[in-house]
């Protein structure tokens, strides 16, 4: 015996052999239940679900359900709920089923999400009545309640189903509830649905490798809407848990069985958090930036109404699904919190795992998406390739104040010495002219003013030492003598390569000197503040896809060689 709220519910120890069955017994809630139930030694427990044979994870194979598997405490059994022969198969001999298959809700397909949600629902419920199963415990979803607009602030149970869903995995589950609600008490059947919220634990292939693929896209660091709205999340064991204290208040008998059963049930961490504070310790938890840059989602709805529209002419031509759409706008953007006072009356359930707690084991177990694990040893070759300093910081977008500098500096330039087409001459002079109006009012300025410091420049940054002086006349020389030495080499009339380079050079030097010193500038300064960036977040990509030019390129070179050299 078990006292729970003062009321006292029997547990049954296992003397005889009592199957249950969970449908859907691969996703990712159902493999907790699979193993709770598992270690609760109460069951034999029959995992149902679409492949042909179980394939376990390395730390499946040695936990639990390995050894249930082994030992015959746990079986599998291949059973698609659309045919009613093998869900009648799989429940042959059962107390109770765990109906928790469903299909992929971020995949927009009506006519899927009907036959496994609505059609496969009623398979199962008739296969209860003819195999004479006892308890079914269906797992709905919150989504039920929701219109793709408006959000929910505690709402309860008494909250009705919306005249119009924003999606059909929404309306499908909603009729696939309605239907195991229904049923309850015909036939010996006693049903009861949970509705979980926003489900997140180890062993998710959703949410968080989604949040990691974003913030490695660099997309991570948006916040949509004001990022206030609160969130009800439930971590995953204490899904399952809800599913054994509902099977537990049915099998109760009496009072506490009357008012659990025909019921559906809110179920969450009964801890309500900021969603994108949610979101931001999960990826900072896992070493990438915080969400800290706010778009209205005002802003945001006309461009997802706009793709959306795309979607709905390009879909049948390839266009994949847009993971932007103004319900999904409207869902990161609202209030989406429930109240568990239902569920804690009627099927003693309260959260067994804290939702700190719940994090922490959440990014402990995705150790293995850590940015560190991604991050290169040692400095990128594009800050090296920008000498290490002030302008590989500005350039690389690291220094925000140096950023700023440097661009109202670039755009006063264009727009008092480029834009206006002056002759270089003038450019150089007007240039000059403003440094030296510079340097002389910076010069007589005090070095404090209105509590500001003002740092004076020191003469030594005029002075060239005979070091640099020499180091640079070497350059110089340098560069003549290997112009001279490309010319001699021309001269010979037998480098090929060399000719190929030079004539490809000259000919780049031609196309650029027939455009605008003002295309030149944008184009430049835009190239400076991109190209050095990009290169330094796909670098491993980029080198890769330059090794593969740089090899094609070769081959093609050793052919015409060879095809030059046998025509000779």
């Amino acid at each position: 015996m078990i006292l729970q709220s003062g009321r006292r519910i029997k547990y049954k120890m296992v003397g005889v052999e009592r199957y249950c069955v969970v449908t859907g017994g691969r996703g990712f809630a159902a493999r907790h239940l699979v193993t709770m139930l598992i270690e609760s030694r109460e069951w034999l427990v029959r995992v149902a679900d679409l492949g042909p044979e179980i394939k376990l994870e390395p730390y499946e194979e040695e936990g639990v359900l390995g050894e249930a598997l082994r030992s015959g405490r746990a079986q599998y059994v291949s059973a698609d709920l659309r045919d009613k022969a093998q869900v009648i198969k799989a429940l042959e001999g059962t107390e109770v089923v765990f109906h928790m298959a469903a299909p992929d809700s971020s995949i927009n397909n009506h006519k899927l999400h009907y036959s496994v949600n609505v059609e496969g629902t009623k398979n199962v419920i008739d296969a209860c009545v003819e195999c004479k199963v006892k308890r079914l415990i269906h797992t709905s979803s919150p989504s039920v309640v929701f219109d793709g607009v408006h959000g929910t602030d505690n709402a309860d149970e008494s909250m009705p189903y919306p005249s119009k869903h924003n999606d059909s995995y929404s309306a499908t589950k909603t009729e696939g509830e309605m239907l195991v609600l229904k049923e309850n008490g015909k036939n010996g059947l006693l049903t009861c649905c949970i509705r979980p919220s926003s489900i997140f634990g180890p062993g998710d292939r959703l949410l968080v490798p989604s949040l990691v693929t974003a913030a490695r896209a660099g997309k991570s660091k948006f916040i949509i809407g004001d990022g206030n709205n609160l969130y009800d999340f439930t971590y995953v064991e204490n899904v399952a848990h809800a599913h054994i204290c509902a099977e537990k208040a049915l099998s109760s008998g009496g009072e506490i069985a009357e008012r659990a059963a025909g019921q559906a049930y809110f179920i969450t961490n009964m801890e309500p958090m900021k969603f994108w504070e949610f979101v931001a310790v999960i990826l900072d938890g896992l070493g990438y930036e915080r969400p800290s840059i706010k778009i209205p989602a005002p802003v945001m709805k006309p461009i997802a109404q706009l793709v959306a529209l795309m979607y709905k002419v390009l879909g049948p031509y390839g266009m994949p699904v847009p993971q932007l759409t103004p319900s999904r706008i409207s869902l990161l953007t609202c209030n989406r919190t429930f109240s568990c006072s239902k569920a804690k009356d009627r099927i003693f359930y309260t959260p067994i795992v804290s939702l700190q707690e719940g994090l922490k084991r959440t990014i402990d177990s995705y150790s293995h998406l850590r940015a560190d694990l991604t991050k290169r040893e040692g400095p990128s070759k594009s800050y090296l390739l920008l000498g290490s300093g002030k302008a590989a910081d500005t350039l690389l977008w690291r220094d925000r104040k140096q950023i700023i500098s440097a661009l109202i500096v670039l755009i006063a330039f264009y727009y008092y010495f480029v834009a206006t087409e002056y002759t270089i001459i003038t450019a150089v002079s007007k240039l000059l002219m403003v440094t030296t109006f510079f340097l002389f009012v910076h010069g007589f300025l005090p070095s404090k003013l209105f509590g500001y410091l003002i740092e004076k420049i020191p003469s030594s940054s005029f002075h060239f030492s005979e070091e640099r002086c020499h180091r640079n006349a070497l350059f110089v020389g340098s560069i003549w003598n290997s112009i001279a030495n490309t010319l001699q080499s021309l001269c010979k009339g037998k480098d090929w390569t060399l000719f190929v380079k030079v004539f490809s050079s000259l000919l780049f030097s031609s196309f650029l000197g027939s455009k605008s010193i003002q295309c030149i500038y944008l184009v430049g300064v835009l190239f400076a503040f991109t190209a050095f960036f990009v290169y330094e977040k796909k670098e491993e990509e980029i080198d890769g896809i330059a090794h593969k030019a740089l090899s094609l390129g070769c081959k093609v070179k050793s052919d015409i060689s060879k095809k030059f050299l046998r025509s000779n």
